[in-house]
């Protein structure tokens, strides 16, 4: 028989393993920030983050601009009593050094304490928001809330697959863009050759999203094309040189084409617009590309198209 001893330190071993595979830090689909989270917090079902299963707990993960932490910082630093009866904390993260602020509010007539959480990010900042109710305070404290903030880390990408696993529609070509990132989760995707930090509109990028509106009815459908095609992102003196009705997978679409100026470095650009007429909805395939690199990017955008699927 093996010793007492050796028998308690190999259970010990084993409960060390698994205690630190239970603290390993989990990422809601989607999101670049990732936590620990509290005993009874699951996945949520309608937002990124995590919930309980009466969806009373609720902890949101986002994205903000990367300069926002900055500026939470520095009014941090120029008043660190805070305001209107809220000081904020700082509190050191595996992320780096996080503020975060606690109150107590009303959701409708429930009585709940929110805690909001800023950090830093390579390029962005992440932000967390936890609303805990009444009845569920002697769980979720402040101080639990606190170790679960104080777990939370940042990872630079999302992994393709799961962005693409989002979406509600299959992608099967990429067309050998170099960065794939969601805008918002579920809800739209971005394909480009450059970043963020240089600019989109220097070099091919498409936006691939899903609408909640559509023509309402066949004969509207040019008018609608042309009308959602003004609102395209960051295009200045946009001229429409072609629009015209298209079939997409077998249904009814709009094509609808413009020479504009995108970005900071006023870039002529040529845009490419579909549209693929659903029930209530409408998917929406934007193409731009530097002019003088149409031909080639125009082909790029319509393999992308084309390998666009619904979900069975």
């Amino acid at each position: 028989m093996k010793p007492v001893r050796y028998l308690i330190a190999v259970a010990l071993g084993i409960a060390s393993t698994c205690a630190a595979f239970a603290a390993d830090p989990v990422f809601a689909p989607g999101a670049k920030v990732g936590m620990t989270p509290l005993v009874g917090l699951v996945k949520a079902r309608s937002f990124v983050g995590f919930e309980t299963e009466d969806q009373g707990v609720k902890v949101l993960v986002t994205e903000l601009p990367a300069e926002a932490y900055g500026e939470v910082a520095s009014a941090f630093k120029a008043n660190p009593g805070g305001s209107g009866g809220i000081k904020p904390e700082s509190i050191e993260t595996p992320a780096g050094l996080a503020y975060y602020t606690v109150e107590s509010a009303k959701d409708g007539t429930t009585n709940v304490r929110r805690y909001s959480m800023i950090l830093p990010g390579p390029s962005f900042s992440g932000y967390v928001a936890v609303q805990v109710p009444e009845n569920a305070a002697k769980i979720y404290t402040d101080d639990a809330v606190r170790q679960m903030f104080a777990s939370a880390v940042i990872r630079n990408e999302v992994p393709v697959d799961e962005q693409l696993g989002l979406m509600p529609f299959k992608m099967t070509e990429l067309s050998a863009f170099k960065n794939v990132r969601t805008l918002a989760p579920g809800a739209a995707l971005v394909l480009a050759d450059g970043d963020e930090k240089t600019g989109f509109e220097v070099q091919p990028f498409m936006i691939i999203g899903m609408i909640g509106s559509t023509a309402a009815s066949p004969d509207d459908r040019g008018r609608f094309a042309q009308q959602i095609a003004t609102t395209i992102p960051g295009v200045r003196d946009g001229k429409i040189t072609m629009s015209e009705p298209v079939r997409i997978d077998g249904q009814p679409g709009y094509e609808t084409r413009i020479d504009a100026i995108s970005g900071k470095d006023n870039t002529p650009v040529t845009i490419v617009q579909w549209l693929r007429f659903g029930s209530g909805t409408s998917l929406r395939i934007i193409g731009s590309s530097p002019r003088d690199e149409w031909p080639k990017a125009f082909t790029r955008f319509r393999a992308v198209r084309d390998g666009i699927q619904p979900r069975g």
